[in-house]
């Protein structure tokens, strides 16, 4: 792979934690890349740094050394201000614990990243309308969080990560907090966008359903990259 094939690409990066006078080696020297196009599980068990990674691939804590580029634009040392910005502009989030503002509707969370980036009202609707009603919940726009499932408030997830067209979207343990039907929904969603519409995911799971769907599965141990593999996903 070269350099301008990948999104998204790190070396020797590494993150240490101090706890006291302890020092915790989050990530070692790791060497990452990711095309556009790719789905990419990272998978390890507790610990493994899978989380650390996905955050330093958001722009969400800075290393302790090496380099992060995305979309051919070197990000680590962006200030606090710069890289929300860079954020804003360049990268989906999928969260967990889904991250929805109570007070607003479905469609309200839905078009909130398009309103921050100043997109006008008739384009952000044009946007967000068709793409809840992609996923099941046209109908459903008018509900706020907690008148949802944990299901549908990730659908709703999903589609304020993808609305503004990011270079790749990161998720982190996206179907912890789902049951099995509804994380093998949400796991058919995002299969669907990244065979049909090219939207590069990069998820950190320990998800055997996750992992199974993926196309590629990185493995880390220790803060390490022990395995990297490419797989038909099931």
């Amino acid at each position: 792979m070269t350099s301008d094939e990948a999104i998204v690409r790190t070396e020797k990066l590494s993150r240490i934690y101090r706890q006291g006078t302890v020092e915790v080696h989050a990530l070692r020297a790791v060497d990452f890349a990711c095309r556009r196009g790719e789905f990419v599980a990272l998978a390890g068990p507790s610990g493994s740094g899978k989380s650390t990674l996905l955050n330093q691939l958001g722009t969400l804590d800075p290393p302790t050394s090496g380099r992060v580029t995305i979309a051919g634009r070197e990000v680590t040392r962006l200030g606090r201000a710069a890289a929300a910005r860079f954020r804003l502009a360049h990268i989906g989030f999928v969260f967990q614990a889904f991250n929805l503002l109570p007070v607003l509707t479905a469609y309200e969370n839905a078009e909130y990243t398009l309103l921050l980036q100043g997109v006008s009202a008739a384009k952000r609707r044009a946007i967000v309308l068709p793409l809840l009603e992609r996923v099941g919940l046209g109908a459903m726009q008018h509900r706020r969080p907690h008148e949802l499932s944990g299901g549908q408030q990730q659908r709703v997830a999903v589609v304020r990560a993808i609305a503004p067209k990011p270079a790749f979207v990161l998720a982190d343990e996206p179907t912890a907090n789902l049951d099995s039907q509804s994380s093998a929904s949400l796991l058919d969603l995002l299969e669907d966008l990244n065979r049909s519409d090219g939207l590069t995911l990069v998820l950190a799971s320990h998800d055997a359903q996750v992992i199974a769907r993926a196309r590629r599965v990185v493995r880390l141990r220790d803060g390490s990259i022990v395995g990297d593999e490419e797989q038909s996903p099931t």
